[in-house]
């Protein structure tokens, strides 16, 4: 394995893989291990795209859960070398491809209406938004709407899907009107919500959202997931999606 500058190669550990991280240039959050088990998998087989997948961890995630074929997508160079990387230690190479690529438009070079789930966990901040501004350029595309809209992220989703397919999201929960608007304006029917909360007595910070193409009003609200008990340790929820049964 060749670790470049900072990069370490750490554990995922309820998938027994590993993957690189750099705290200077990209490392993955709660909130990609969140999204990895909302999403809705075909388990057999099946084509999956996973957008902004930044070093990969969710196509890593995925993999453990289904026998798709899963495409990342991640336009930075760095970010999308340091996932092709970790595949390759993985040896997930028959599964897994990591297109360094622009999510916008990216439905002409893989194709219209032929996956199965797609997943993303899009820029969270508007591009004007200084307040959460980070000194990485890599950080700051990561997470500020400066090459991607959630709009456009929802539209590429939505050309990818084939009828019936299921589009999953994470985002914030300030955002939902934004992301339901975005979704029926490209013929995504929400049908699964999830909040996720610090912990019990505190307000929201996570949203989970699923979307069928072409699907019927039927919106679901579950149950709320909390991250971190009264002691401030995590809850069995969040320990068995993190380290799994060991």
């Amino acid at each position: 394995m060749n670790l470049r500058d900072d990069e370490r190669l750490d554990y995922l550990l309820a998938e027994d893989l590993r993957i690189i991280q750099s705290p200077s240039v990209f490392s993955f959050s709660l909130d990609a291990v969140l999204l990895a088990r909302f999403a809705y998998m075909p388990i057999r087989g099946g084509k999956v795209v996973d957008l902004c997948t930044g070093n990969g961890a969710i196509p890593l995630f995925l993999s453990a859960r289904t026998k798709a074929d899963i495409i990342g997508v991640e336009l930075q160079e760095r970010l999308a070398d340091m996932a092709k990387r970790s595949v390759k230690h993985n040896h997930l190479e028959k599964q897994l491809t990591i297109m360094q690529d622009n999510v916008i438009g990216i439905a002409k070079k893989i194709g219209y209406d032929k996956f199965d789930t797609v997943t993303c966990n899009p820029p969270y901040f508007a591009a004007n938004d200084a307040s959460a501004r980070n000194k990485s350029e890599h950080y700051t595309i990561a997470r500020h709407e400066v090459e991607l809209t959630l709009d456009q992220a929802v539209q590429s989703a939505s050309e990818l899907l084939k009828q019936g397919g299921k589009a999953a999201f994470v985002h914030r929960p300030g955002r939902l009107l934004d992301m339901i608007t975005s979704m029926r304006k490209y013929r995504l029917e929400p049908k699964r919500i999830r909040f996720v909360y610090p912990k019990e007595g505190k307000e929201a910070n996570t949203l989970l959202i699923e979307a069928i193409k072409d699907g019927k009003p039927d919106l679901k609200i579950l149950p709320p997931l909390y991250v971190y008990q009264e002691n401030n340790e995590y809850t069995e929820e969040v320990r068995l999606l993190l380290y799994g049964d060991k």
